[in-house]
């Protein structure tokens, strides 16, 4: 019943900060590129903060029908505390007068968890740039009603159609993967000139201790960090962008900073090795995350993965088809975690790999722990990937206790969640 009365009061009550945010917005009136996407939005968001710097406000931590409202509005963080929702419809109306933004730029980030939420944010921040590369089951729960009364084929359609929103709001340029045909069959809803970058033009694509290099229509790239081969085509687009913004690219992507979760490497107990990717996990980006486990250089090498959320009618697969992915890996150890996993992919993989394969299964983030603190000898290379609070386990196995900052989904409320599960 609760639930059934949040998604009632989704809209008008987001519409109710979306007409004060506007107001603000519009005083401002600053150029704006949309990055939005099933999977990569904030990893893209990061690039290109890389490249335009201080000349443009990036919607960090924002890219939802509430979220963006309060990001142009300029409401601190949010503690997620029942209590703060008072004081934000309160102060709404006065923060839409404060004085605008200095920036002449708003990279912004918008997801569309729900039908409609695109259409909505689009008309808030009216994209004068769209990029849009990658469309996959994403909250496809969400989705699921409108193939059931055939509004679209299947979901993957739905979810493609509801982003394509974004595409049909860019004014001038829409940057597109035309390798996807999902994304490519919106095109014709958009007026903008479309640039589409292509995964045929990288050529070059190597993992090193440190950073990440690509090479790119006879160009060579390097990031710092670890990104997955995929975002040679976020590493294109932003190129693009620049190119059309008027601005030169740092080939080296020097002031880059991977967001929290996102394939951030740190130095674990034992002296292990941690590679965090515990922000979320769909289909999409937990196989280029994993292909760019396979490239990392190292042994012995430990998968920690845990459910995939709101996949909707079509959980089962997913999981079964992710274990197709894993078993190609040539892995020292893999440890599943939640229901899902345990219900569909530990099966397969045995299926795939013997009843001999080094597989655990565990349904919640403790017994990961304990797991590991138990049996870890010493060296291993350990990829985390999934939510379901792997992050406290990340936690608990770094060798340096103020990494801890740098890890996703931190402050009292996350702490607290973390304790419920014993983390």
């Amino acid at each position: 019943m609760i639930q059934k009365l949040k998604q009632i009061l989704y809209f008008p009550v987001a519409g109710y900060f979306r007409f004060w945010a506007r107001l603000q917005f519009n005083r401002w009136n600053p150029r704006v590129v949309l990055v939005t996407g099933s999977s990569g939005k904030t990893t893209l968001l990061h690039m290109l903060e890389s490249q335009i710097g201080k000349r443009a406000h990036y919607s960090h931590h924002a890219n939802s029908a509430f979220g963006i409202p309060f990001d142009i509005l300029g409401f601190p963080p949010r503690s997620n505390a029942k209590s703060e929702w008072i004081d934000l419809f309160i102060t709404a109306p006065f923060r839409a007068f404060k004085k605008p933004l200095n920036e002449s730029i708003y990279v912004v980030e918008a997801d569309s968890d729900r039908p409609g939420e695109a259409e909505f944010i689009s008309s808030l921040v009216k994209p004068e740039v769209t990029i849009w590369l990658s469309s996959d089951k994403s909250h496809s729960y969400n989705f699921d009603s409108q193939v059931a009364d055939g509004l679209f084929l299947d979901v993957r359609e739905a979810i493609a159609y509801e982003f394509g929103a974004y595409l049909a709001a860019a004014a001038k340029l829409a940057i597109i993967n035309d390798s996807e045909a999902l994304i490519i069959n919106q095109g014709d809803r958009t007026s903008a000139k479309i640039e589409a970058v292509r995964p045929d033009t990288i050529t070059g694509y190597a993992i090193k201790a440190d950073h990440t290099v690509f090479k790119i229509d006879g160009t060579t790239y390097t990031v710092p960090g670890l990104v997955p081969q995929e975002a040679g085509l976020s590493m294109a687009a932003v190129v693009e962008a620049c190119r059309y913004l008027g601005i030169e690219v740092d080939k080296k992507f020097s002031s880059f900073i991977a967001p929290p979760g996102r394939s951030t490497v740190f130095k674990g107990i034992k002296k292990t090795t941690l590679i965090d990717s515990t922000y979320n996990a769909i289909p999409d980006a937990v196989r280029a995350v994993l292909g760019l486990f396979a490239k990392y250089p190292g042994k012995p090498k430990w998968l920690v993965i845990s459910d995939m959320l709101e996949q909707g009618d079509s959980e089962a697969d997913e999981h079964r088809a992710i274990a197709e992915s894993i078993a190609k890996l040539n892995l020292d150890r893999i440890i599943l975690m939640g229901p899902r996993m345990s219900k569909y992919t530990a099966p397969r993989l045995k299926e795939l790999l013997g009843d001999k394969a080094p597989i655990e299964v565990f349904l919640k983030p403790r017994p990961v722990l304990d797991y590991l603190q138990n049996h870890l000898k010493g060296g291993e290379i350990i990829l985390f990937k999934g939510s379901r609070f792997l992050d406290g386990v990340v936690e608990h196995l770094l060798s340096d206790p103020s990494d801890e900052a740098k890890l996703c989904r931190r402050g009292p409320v996350w702490q607290r969640r973390r304790e419920q599960w014993e983390l």
